[in-house]
């Protein structure tokens, strides 16, 4: 499996702004805009993820509203595949399958389309976002791609929380590019 190098790593960090207090007081805050906006740190950051991804044999890519729409994107492109979003609840205009998950408080859902992996039966497709914290979207994003009859055969992350444990719940091996304590 390929792991970043030390190298491309520092280009990543050096390329996200910290926030301090938002989007509540003690809260930093990490943003992705100056990376993506950052055409050195977004090539290295893809060509990374396309390495990684070449040989898995995927068929999709399936991105989490919204951030991970972009890396998504832009990985299905490199890779040649197909994209598939994963929507908040009442975004995607066909028939759709959904799946809650907790929030600190209350609920929240995601879907897909209900024929979002009909072309290629038992497709294997790789679920990315920005980032995983709790861990609670990214699980319920696993479970649809399956319900609808695809593999998730593994979720990426560009940046995981660490101090949060989100990904130890989700019952796919998962990648993520930069640790953070």
């Amino acid at each position: 499996m390929k792991t970043i190098s030390p190298n491309d790593k520092q280009i990543l960090l050096d390329s996200i702004r910290d926030i301090p207090d938002f989007p509540k007081p003690g809260i930093i805050f990490k943003d992705i805009t100056t990376l993506l906006s950052n055409p050195k740190a977004l090539d290295t950051l893809m060509t990374h993820l396309q390495n990684r991804y070449q040989t898995y044999n995927l068929d999709y890519i399936a991105g989490i509203d919204a951030r991970g729409f972009i890396f998504g994107s832009i990985l299905a492109d490199r890779l040649g595949l197909g994209f598939v979003p994963i929507r908040k609840k009442g975004k995607l205009p066909y028939t759709t399958v959904a799946e809650k998950y907790s929030l600190e408080y209350g609920f929240d859902e995601v879907e897909v389309h209900i024929d979002a992996f009909a072309n290629k039966e038992n497709a294997r497709v790789l679920l990315i976002d920005d980032l995983i914290a709790t861990g609670g979207t990214a699980t319920a994003a696993t479970s649809l791609i399956n319900k609808v009859g695809a593999n998730c055969i593994e979720a990426c992350f560009i940046m995981e929380l660490d101090f949060l444990e989100g990904s130890k719940d989700i019952d796919v091996p998962v990648y993520s590019v930069l640790h953070l304590e």
